[in-house]
């Protein structure tokens, strides 16, 4: 069994226009089965700022031990991070920086990536950082509604090639546990 095959089962209470005898409304329950999803809410930033604190390490050790001018430890500290990346996410399923914040690497058999995952999850890395603009709209008691533009970067590109998740540590026993639920029940005979 796969991640990407793990459905999750969902109910939804939907109002009608009928009322009860006392008077409540009656609701219709509709049963969905979703696929599953091992992220969480607020990933893109996290992540962004796991990158940010591998980058500044190697930034600083070039900076500082080995004398290069700041502009020069940065541009050297992206092929560093990537190539450390791929080791640690391939031994550990997490870097220095996404450890700080307790995420973990893992595809979609939920073990951490292989190598040569790892290594493409890496490089795809440096497409994440496109930027992704998007218009929103909010109401001020002074100004009325106010219209704006905001910045995202889209932080999953190299995780929807590539097959893995980026998830909370404190998350991975509960996808054990239905990666194997699914498996036993697979297993039965009917």
């Amino acid at each position: 069994m796969k991640i990407s095959e793990i459905k999750e089962r969902k109910i939804i209470h939907r109002p009608t226009l009928s009322f009860d005898g006392y008077g409540k409304r009656i609701y219709h329950a509709y049963e969905y089965y979703l696929s599953y999803n091992p992220g969480f809410k607020g990933n893109e930033t996290q992540r962004l700022f796991a990158k940010w604190i591998d980058m500044a390490i190697f930034t600083l050790i070039f900076f500082f031990i080995c004398n290069k001018i700041l502009i020069v430890s940065i541009l050297l500290s992206v092929p560093c991070v990537i190539i450390a990346g791929t080791v640690t996410e391939f031994y550990f399923g997490t870097t220095l920086g996404k450890k700080i914040f307790r995420m973990k690497v893992i595809d979609d058999d939920g073990n951490y990536p292989g190598f040569s995952k790892s290594l493409a999850r890496n490089l795809l890395c440096l497409a994440n950082f496109y930027p992704v603009f998007s218009e929103y709209t909010t109401k001020t008691v002074a100004m009325g509604w106010r219209r704006g533009t905001q910045m995202n970067f889209s932080m999953h590109l190299n995780n929807k090639i590539c097959k893995t998740y980026i998830v909370k540590e404190s998350k991975i026993p509960e996808i054990k546990e239905l990666l194997e639920a699914d498996s036993n029940k697979k297993s039965l005979p009917e």
